[in-house]
């Protein structure tokens, strides 16, 4: 694989998300939706020598979503349900915004997490990322399971409150 290709694959992997919830909200059939976005992704890879490197990836890769998704769109014309130019140009808009958001939004959840003191962050590593039940976590930190449930629902209160707090800050 060739340098182009794999910088191209790795932009279309970081962009992804995003544009899969574009074609998403364009598209409400499963298995149309799972046909667009391939069609996406190879339209994406093949005029990637077209993508201008100076502007943000993602907005481009929607762009070309977008034509995939109104090639779609003229192919099912019969469909009432069919969104109109107007709208597609507006979520084209729209998803970017979204995708940076929740992109600094896991920032924060990094953050806050790393806040968190060390009772509380074994607890949340024993449940979420060793994917333990509170019975099970329990047993190993010597606490009844409802203590570790309060305990859990208390800590992701706080992860929650902290991100929020964090966005709040990050818009002003």
């Amino acid at each position: 694989m060739d340098e182009t290709a794999r910088q191209a694959t790795r932009q279309w992997t970081l962009a992804q998300p995003a544009v899969s919830a574009f074609v998403t909200s364009m598209v409400r059939d499963f298995g149309d939706r799972d046909d667009v976005l391939q069609e996406v992704a190879v339209a994406v890879i093949e005029s990637y020598d077209s993508y201008d490197p100076e502007l943000p990836f993602v907005p481009w890769a929607i762009g070309v979503a977008r034509n995939q998704v109104n090639l779609y769109m003229r192919n099912r014309r019969k469909d009432l349900l069919v969104f109109d130019d107007d709208a597609i140009a507006c979520l084209a808009v729209a998803i970017p915004t979204v995708a940076q958001q929740d992109s600094a939004k896991l920032d924060f959840v990094t953050e806050c997490l790393g806040g968190l003191e060390n009772r509380a962050r074994r607890l949340f590593e024993l449940r979420y990322q060793k994917n333990m039940k509170p019975a099970a976590i329990a047993e190993r930190v010597d606490m009844s399971a409802n203590s570790v449930a309060k305990a859990l629902q208390r800590i992701r209160d706080r992860v929650r409150n902290c991100v929020e707090r964090k966005s709040v800050e990050a818009m002003s």
